[in-house]
């Protein structure tokens, strides 16, 4: 309640400037590391679309356009060839040329505990033909690469301030976007300011941008009512009645990317031994349990869709065949009974602190316990549970993915063998086979049957129970205008402008 009253007073000393200045945005998070090579939360991404431009972003329609990249041109299926825009500097002053391509893609490939790696490990060399041209030799052609390089893997740094600051470059990142870090406080606020020599400066039109970490949804969108808030990053589907009901507010919403799901710890630790994570008939009794169409009935006012894969219905990699189950407590303790295992078969699972996930897993928690599971919930702040998550120190973790726009995004990482958002450590050579081979297609035919393939395997295994696809559901003030929805979710502050 304090953080609240003080949010609606004035959320800090820096955000109390002329409105016309600085653009507030209340998140549903507070950011991990703000490193594009190490980090890994969705809402440090959207900080990162203020601060970090990439070589290519997307478009509303998802396609693929040129950002600090002017183009693109295949040699052949495994040589690309990237053109860099002139004139781009850093927030500390260096140019971006190709050198600067070649640091960082380097660094994504083998600094240690990079979340990078895997994404663009198809790169075998990169050469640099000319100051603004760089070469991209992969070992095999490689379908996914230019949508990787979208997202994180294509944000461009400077490498003298990365040399400078070693380690500790997260604490004070140097892109080269159209705002510049300022100052960071843990749990509370993100502050980024004007980068005066932004290579495309006339679509910007606040001096200041001001991130807000706030949990609760609903206080976010008091905070937003009160004013204290411009725009608010993700709206509940419970309290967009709230929003529709001011005149002074409005809603953006579209289809998501996204996915939730529950990660068994399969093979990551001694947390890895547990029931649940030995016997893939508990999993799917698990599954069994739980009527997820229900779950976002109540938890999301039947906004949500439930699934049973990482790709939403909008994909084209979407495999129609594969579906979640009809809940079935017969069969679920049927399943149980042939594992073997003492009943009640008891469920630690990992959750984060915001309100939403909590009530979601108490409606899990519930559903399962009438097919012979005790389910236990520990609650973690989020950027915590992503810790724990990657050291193994879970049996079950309910998290959500932001989604990417080809579909290898949201699920080589996860299911390969060795991938950085396996958290699991689940291992299988049959699905490591077909989505290495999926990406060497650019047929989109043959793309989805090696991911039907994958799916098959997935679901007798059930490393990963899939539950929902969210929608993007953004608040904001009327008079905010020039927003641009992209299914990717991430708040792109190009022509955003108050007016009239």
């Amino acid at each position: 309640m304090r953080r609240w009253f003080l949010g609606l007073i004035c959320a800090t000393a820096l955000t109390c400037v002329a409105e016309a200045q600085t653009l507030k945005i209340g998140l549903r998070q507070d950011p991990d590391i703000l490193d594009p090579t190490l980090g890994s939360s969705y809402v440090g991404r959207i900080v990162y679309a203020a601060m970090c431009d990439k070589l290519f972003d997307l478009d509303t329609d998802l396609n693929i356009v040129p950002q600090l990249a002017t183009d693109y041109r295949y040699e052949d299926p495994t040589h690309l060839l990237i053109s860099l825009r002139t004139g781009v500097v850093f927030h500390d002053g260096e140019k971006l040329d190709a050198e600067a391509v070649k640091y960082k893609l380097t660094r994504d490939l083998t600094a240690k505990g990079s979340m990078r790696a895997g994404e663009i490990n198809a790169i075998q060399s990169i050469e640099i033909v000319d100051p603004l041209t760089v070469r991209l030799v992969l070992k095999a052609p490689a379908s996914p690469l230019l949508a990787q390089l979208t997202d994180r893997a294509g944000i461009m740094i400077s490498p003298k301030a990365t040399e400078s600051a070693g380690a500790a470059f997260g604490n004070h990142p140097v892109c080269a976007g159209p705002y510049a870090f300022v100052e960071r406080v843990a749990q509370d606020h993100i502050t980024l300011k004007r980068h005066p020599a932004y290579w495309n400066p006339g679509p910007y039109h606040f001096d200041q941008v001001v991130y807000q970490s706030i949990t609760n949804s609903a206080v976010r969108v008091a905070n937003l009512q009160a004013g204290s808030l411009d725009l608010v990053e993700y709206v509940l589907p419970t309290d967009i009645a709230a929003i529709n009901k001011d005149p002074n507010l409005k809603l953006a919403t579209t289809n998501s990317l996204a996915y939730t799901g529950i990660t068994f710890n399969t093979g990551n630790g001694p947390a890895a031994k547990s029931v649940a994570g030995q016997n893939p008939l508990v999993r799917q009794a698990f599954e069994l349990a739980i009527d997820k169409q229900a779950l976002v009935d109540v938890v999301f006012n039947g906004m949500f869709a439930a699934t049973a894969q990482a790709n939403p219905p909008t994909s084209p990699l979407f495999v129609k065949e594969i579906a979640s189950p009809p809940r079935d407590i017969a069969s679920a303790r049927a399943l149980l009974k042939q594992a073997g295992v003492a009943l009640p078969v008891g469920i630690v699972l990992t959750a984060t602190n915001e309100p939403d996930s909590q009530q979601a897993a108490e409606v899990i928690q519930s559903m399962a316990r009438e097919a012979g599971f005790e389910v236990k919930i520990r609650t973690m702040e989020f950027a915590a549970s992503l810790q724990a998550g990657y050291g193994g120190d879970f049996e079950a973790y309910l998290i959500g993915w932001s989604g990417r726009s080809d579909a290898d995004g949201n699920m080589w990482q996860m299911l390969h063998t060795g991938g950085t958002f396996n958290y699991g450590h689940y291992s299988h050579p049959g699905v490591d086979a077909a989505l290495d081979e999926a990406r060497t297609f650019t047929d989109i035919a043959k793309r989805r049957e090696a991911y039907v393939r994958v799916w098959q395997q997935e679901r007798a295994d059930l490393p990963l129970v899939y539950l929902w696809n969210p929608r993007n559901i953004v608040g904001m003030k009327k008079a905010l205008n020039g927003f641009r929805q992209v299914p990717d979710g991430l708040i792109r502050l190009h022509g955003l402008a108050f007016g009239g």
